[in-house]
């Protein structure tokens, strides 16, 4: 083989390798996906979690709902723990839209709807000692984790997916004015509550870790 022969052969292959791996490492940008996702973080407040994903190109929507979540001890801010006071939160709801930011990572504005129970703590969920309710509106930021480490599996496993979250959810409303005043019957005096956040120690900080699967649309 002449040397132009061999040069043009060299850059011809270096160009299609090159389209090939553009290719590849950008086909993310234009899939279609359902993802399934269960929270892992929520399992730890007693509750259940279950979050749907719809993947369109560089945009992602989701839905997500949480039940039963339990809020006593070392899970509860000082203030609360002081006047023996938990937070049950009967269901968390709301939804999220997206942008990829690339292949395995995405921010999201999520507005979230939330309900709030005191009691005592114990006894949390006894409707006849519920000490007050509040039900809030938080609208925060997330940043996502979209991991599948078996995608280029061709069996069953090939879908599955982790996703770890860092969330801001901070209540911008809710049904109380700053929160209610009320006779504690373990403290014997009177104590304040205030607005929450549907976060961690509830903060307006959420971590969380999901698993569920990823369905390909085409």
């Amino acid at each position: 083989m002449k040397p132009k022969q061999l040069i043009f052969s060299l850059v011809l292959s270096l160009l299609f390798s090159l389209f090939i791996f553009v290719t590849f490492a950008q086909g993310w940008k234009t899939e279609q996906r359902v993802n399934i996702l269960f929270g892992m973080g929520q399992v730890l407040y007693h509750g259940f979690n279950v979050e749907g994903n719809f993947v369109y190109k560089r945009l992602i929507f989701d839905y997500s709902h949480g039940i039963n979540l339990r809020y006593y001890g070392n899970a509860v801010p000082t203030d609360l723990q002081a006047q023996h006071v938990a937070v049950y939160i009967p269901w968390t709801t709301g939804f999220g839209i997206g942008y990829r930011l690339t292949e395995w990572l995405n921010t999201r504005l999520e507005p979230k709807w939330h309900r709030f129970e005191y009691y005592y703590s114990d006894d949390i969920k006894s409707r006849n000692q519920q000490i007050a309710s509040c039900d809030a509106f938080s609208l925060g930021i997330g940043v996502y984790g979209d991991f599948r480490p078996f995608k280029h599996k061709q069996n069953i496993l090939k879908g599955l997916m982790i996703s770890p979250s860092v969330r801001f959810w901070p209540t911008i409303s809710s049904s109380w004015n700053g929160g209610p005043d009320y006779y504690n019957a373990h403290t014997m005096k009177q104590e304040k509550l205030h607005t929450p956040n549907a976060g961690v120690n509830l903060s307006p900080w959420v971590l969380n870790l999901s698993i569920g699967y990823s369905f390909g649309l085409k």
